[in-house]
């Protein structure tokens, strides 16, 4: 095992954006891909040997490095990780990937700073997924806004400057009642920052319940929630399509990681008394949202939607509190980030190709790009809860955990199913099936051997994971049954 793996995966990156910040700009874009391309791959590789070492038979934190920082306010250099953050974390490293090859040729402005951004941002999110002191979880919480902001204000849409603060501040809004949560508990747990610590620290019912909405503030805007989404879409549409990608796949999860990690452990008492309302937010977010994304005349805009949707799965299951509904809500995190992140890079060729992402623009793709309609109805369907594939595995999970808890649940989530299935199925028929008939789409060419890569690296990920599911759920198991264990005791 690599001594400190976790400070060089958190750290690799940032000093590759750093290195690439140092080449002089769009006169060497090319080093600065070439750059950017072996601190990303380098950081996968690295990240692999955190899969390979695990212990699978144990909750505890795992590879753990520990070092007095700043001595007089009792705050740790504090990393870990467990059977929820290291998927998490190899899911980064791998998309982190996939965007530096997407954005290779399409970036042609700011090259330098578009892949160091991304690359800094990797680190900055691997540092989320991995910390154990408070603090240092909440300033890489709240330092990984600024390259987003940066890539969505820089390279997005028309609408950019918009979206982008709008982003930044729904965000910092409610990362900020994250931080008097945190500085309570420091108090409360006799001046430690230590999270580990927070989890068996005593709180009173009305504590828990003003200290689960501070966090839930913070993590339901990132996730985001039902009815605190509406920065979301605006922010995917005028993001690049790498910026989509990231946002979709990896930002949205840290809000989700961040109920694990702070909400129902800390809280457990107030987290199984409100859980009612969490899980009718989800509810509501799984068919409204669905719904909403059935209406939609912009490709990004309607994934955005299904990504809202999806999400609102992975709420329900941590809620309902049952192992495999909790266990279901992961997997359907880390297939979302594989989806969804294809589906985002899918609209890219198109807008590459035609530079609009209305769904009236196109229609017969499939006559000129066959290979690329062959990709986008695959991860369509598997957007769809197709099986087989990955989107069906986390979703039967939560439905199944859910219906051993409350039948409706199970009744309301499966409807997802069927809405999933009508807003997907609606803009495939238009997008690729059918006659030509704009001259564009007669025009179009198919993929490229850079798209290809992209596109069937993601592919053979969401087929493996929906038919061998197995790694991904011994991994996180016994995490799983330990939190949950924590949060029966706790209540009694």
């Amino acid at each position: 095992m690599t001594p400190n793996i976790l400070s060089i995966l958190i750290w690799l990156p940032v000093l590759g954006g750093i290195l690439i910040l140092s080449t002089g700009g769009d006169r060497n874009a090319q080093l600065a891909r070439k750059i950017a391309l072996g601190f990303s791959v380098g950081t996968f590789l690295l990240s692999l040997s955190i899969y390979a070492d695990f212990d699978i038979n144990t909750a505890s934190m795992q590879f753990v490095e520990r070092y007095k920082w700043i001595e007089t306010l009792h705050i740790q250099y504090f990393l870990g990780v467990d059977g929820i953050s290291m998927p998490l974390i190899i899911l980064t490293t791998l998309l982190t990937i996939i965007v530096v090859i997407a954005g290779w040729e399409v970036i042609t402005k700011r090259v330098a700073q578009y892949m160091a951004s991304f690359l800094i941002m990797e680190g900055l999110m691997i540092g989320v997924f991995s910390s154990m002191d408070a603090i240092l979880f909440y300033l890489f919480w709240e330092a990984m806004l600024i390259p987003m902001f940066l890539i969505i204000g820089v390279w997005g849409g028309s609408n950019r400057v918009y979206a982008a603060i709008k982003f930044f501040l729904y965000t910092l809004v409610g990362s900020l009642l994250m931080l008097v949560a945190i500085v309570y508990l420091y108090f409360a747990s006799d001046h430690t920052f230590n999270i580990a610590s927070f989890h068996v620290t005593p709180l009173t019912y009305a504590t828990q319940v003003l200290i689960f909405l501070a966090f839930f503030a913070a993590f339901a805007v990132k996730v985001p929630m039902f009815p605190v989404h509406t920065w979301l879409p605006d922010a995917h549409v005028e993001a690049p399509t790498g910026g989509s990608v990231i946002l979709a796949a990896i930002t949205l999860k840290m809000g989700a990681y961040g109920f694990l990690r702070f909400s129902i452990p800390i809280t457990p008492d107030a987290s199984s008394e409100l859980a009612i309302w969490v899980i009718g937010l989800s509810l509501i977010a799984v068919v409204y949202i669905a719904l909403v994304a059935l209406v939609q005349r912009d490709m990004k805009k309607l994934i955005a939607y299904s990504s809202i949707s999806h999400m609102g799965f992975v709420t329900l299951g941590f809620f309902i509190f049952d192992s495999q509904g909790m266990e279901g809500a992961i997997v359907q995190m880390i297939s979302h980030g594989f989806i969804s992140g294809a589906l985002f890079l899918c609209v890219g060729v198109l807008y590459d190709r035609m530079h609009s992402r209305e769904i009236d623009s196109y229609g017969g793709v499939a006559n000129t790009m066959p290979v690329f309609s062959m990709f986008l109805v695959f991860f369509a369907m598997s957007n769809a809860g197709l099986p087989g594939t990955s989107g069906f595995v986390g979703e039967f999970l939560v439905i199944l955990g859910s219906f051993r808890v409350n039948g409706w649940y199970a009744a309301v989530a499966g409807l997802t199913l069927v809405l999933g299935a009508a807003y997907t199925l609606w803009m495939i028929k238009r997008v690729v099936y059918g006659e030509i008939t704009n001259e564009k789409v007669k025009a179009l060419v198919d993929v490229n051997g850079r798209e290809k890569l992209v596109l069937g690296v993601l592919a053979v990920c969401v087929l493996g994971l929906g038919v061998y599911p197995m790694p991904l759920l011994e991994v996180m198991h016994s995490t799983v049954e330990n939190l949950l264990e924590h949060a029966a005791v706790s209540k009694l």
